[in-house]
């Protein structure tokens, strides 16, 4: 992957970063996400956050602390609004549906090797 692709996916994926209202927890919304990791359709997508949750669950890790159900109105084409479910996960969920996503993506397969380096530099592996 060449160096200008790498800086453009990583744009793409700090600029749909959020920040609780005191700025101490970094979140992202699945659909927002799902689109930034290649994923077309939520079903694939959800399938996914649902392997993510259960590696959060094997790693007895409570799953409510990184995985929040939400509902968000969204407009659709009669005008009206209407609820669609989305997810707000946390930094350790990001990385678990990375972990987790189809490697085959080129965007999961450079997440997935972002972790490892970050994970890396803060010396978790010896």
């Amino acid at each position: 992957m060449d160096k200008k692709t790498i800086m453009v996916m990583k744009k793409n994926f700090d600029d749909i970063m959020h920040t609780t209202e005191d700025g101490s927890v970094e979140f992202w919304y699945a659909r927002e996400l799902m689109e930034c990791l290649g994923y077309t359709t939520w079903r694939r997508f959800k399938e996914t956050i649902e392997r993510a949750k259960e590696s959060c669950v094997n790693a007895e890790a409570n799953i409510f602390d990184h995985f929040a159900n939400v509902g968000k109105m969204v407009k659709i084409g009669s005008g009206a609004m209407r609820e669609k479910e989305d997810v707000m996960l946390t930094r350790y969920a990001y990385y678990l549906i990375a972990q987790n996503g189809d490697s085959r993506k080129e965007e999961i397969a450079f997440e997935q090797s972002y972790f490892a380096v970050q994970t890396r530099k803060l010396g978790m592996f010896l």
